[in-house]
Protein backbone atom coordinates (compact mmCIF):
# COMPACT_ATOMS: atom_id res chain seq x y z
CA UNK A 1 0.00 0.00 0.00
CA UNK A 2 1.03 3.43 -0.80
CA UNK A 3 0.48 6.76 0.62
CA UNK A 4 0.69 10.13 -0.47
CA UNK A 5 -0.09 13.66 0.85
CA UNK A 6 -2.64 15.52 -1.26
CA UNK A 7 -4.29 18.80 -1.22
CA UNK A 8 -8.10 19.72 -1.05
CA UNK A 9 -8.55 23.72 -3.36
CA UNK A 10 -11.11 24.26 -0.58
CA UNK A 11 -11.01 27.50 2.10
CA UNK A 12 -10.79 26.20 5.87
CA UNK A 13 -14.36 28.30 6.20
CA UNK A 14 -15.49 25.57 4.30
CA UNK A 15 -14.02 22.75 6.82
CA UNK A 16 -14.73 24.96 9.69
CA UNK A 17 -18.56 25.09 8.46
CA UNK A 18 -19.26 21.48 7.68
CA UNK A 19 -17.37 20.29 10.74
CA UNK A 20 -19.48 22.80 13.06
CA UNK A 21 -22.93 21.31 11.43
CA UNK A 22 -21.41 18.19 12.19
CA UNK A 23 -20.81 18.77 15.59
CA UNK A 24 -24.35 20.34 16.18
CA UNK A 25 -25.84 17.52 14.72
CA UNK A 26 -23.93 15.03 17.05
CA UNK A 27 -25.04 17.01 19.85
CA UNK A 28 -28.36 17.03 19.13
CA UNK A 29 -28.79 13.47 18.33
CA UNK A 30 -26.70 12.88 21.47
CA UNK A 31 -24.20 10.84 19.92
CA UNK A 32 -21.85 9.29 22.53
CA UNK A 33 -18.98 8.44 20.56
CA UNK A 34 -17.88 8.37 17.07
CA UNK A 35 -14.29 7.15 15.01
CA UNK A 36 -13.47 10.69 13.81
CA UNK A 37 -14.37 13.92 15.41
CA UNK A 38 -15.64 16.32 13.35
CA UNK A 39 -13.21 17.83 11.53
CA UNK A 40 -11.66 14.58 10.03
CA UNK A 41 -15.05 13.49 9.00
CA UNK A 42 -15.63 17.41 7.21
CA UNK A 43 -12.42 16.56 5.69
CA UNK A 44 -13.30 13.16 4.93
CA UNK A 45 -16.57 14.55 3.17
CA UNK A 46 -14.75 17.38 1.48
CA UNK A 47 -12.14 14.80 -0.57
CA UNK A 48 -15.03 13.08 -1.68
CA UNK A 49 -17.21 15.52 -2.88
CA UNK A 50 -14.44 17.65 -4.31
CA UNK A 51 -11.55 14.84 -5.35
CA UNK A 52 -13.88 11.86 -6.01
CA UNK A 53 -12.07 9.69 -4.10
CA UNK A 54 -13.78 6.59 -2.97
CA UNK A 55 -15.59 5.36 -0.02
CA UNK A 56 -12.60 2.53 -0.26
CA UNK A 57 -9.52 4.84 -0.65
CA UNK A 58 -11.24 7.37 2.07
CA UNK A 59 -11.62 4.09 4.46
CA UNK A 60 -8.02 3.23 4.24
CA UNK A 61 -6.68 7.03 4.41
CA UNK A 62 -8.55 7.48 7.89
CA UNK A 63 -8.41 4.36 9.45
CA UNK A 64 -12.10 3.32 9.64
CA UNK A 65 -14.50 0.98 7.53
CA UNK A 66 -15.79 1.07 4.08
CA UNK A 67 -19.08 1.10 5.56
CA UNK A 68 -18.39 4.15 8.44
CA UNK A 69 -16.67 6.11 5.52
CA UNK A 70 -20.17 5.13 3.55
CA UNK A 71 -22.01 6.53 6.59
CA UNK A 72 -19.95 9.53 7.26
CA UNK A 73 -20.17 10.89 3.84
CA UNK A 74 -24.24 10.36 4.08
CA UNK A 75 -25.07 11.89 6.96
CA UNK A 76 -22.82 15.15 5.97
CA UNK A 77 -24.54 15.38 2.47
CA UNK A 78 -27.73 15.23 4.19
CA UNK A 79 -26.70 17.95 6.40
CA UNK A 80 -25.40 19.97 3.31
CA UNK A 81 -29.16 18.98 1.81
CA UNK A 82 -30.90 20.56 4.76
CA UNK A 83 -28.66 24.07 4.04
CA UNK A 84 -29.93 24.19 0.56
CA UNK A 85 -33.07 26.64 -0.75
CA UNK A 86 -36.37 24.51 -1.83
CA UNK A 87 -36.79 24.74 -4.89
CA UNK A 88 -39.52 28.10 -4.82
CA UNK A 89 -36.83 30.18 -3.16
CA UNK A 90 -34.01 28.64 -5.30
CA UNK A 91 -36.34 30.00 -8.87
CA UNK A 92 -36.99 33.14 -7.00
CA UNK A 93 -32.53 33.75 -6.24
CA UNK A 94 -32.27 32.77 -10.31
CA UNK A 95 -35.34 34.96 -10.92
CA UNK A 96 -33.61 38.14 -8.79
CA UNK A 97 -29.73 36.90 -10.53
CA UNK A 98 -31.25 37.33 -14.07
CA UNK A 99 -30.84 39.93 -16.18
Amino acid sequence: MLSYPAAIPLSNHTLIRLADLIRAERTRRRSRWRRLEPGRQALLVLAHLRNGDTHARLAIGFGISHSTAWRYVREAVDLLAGLADDLRAAGERAARLAY
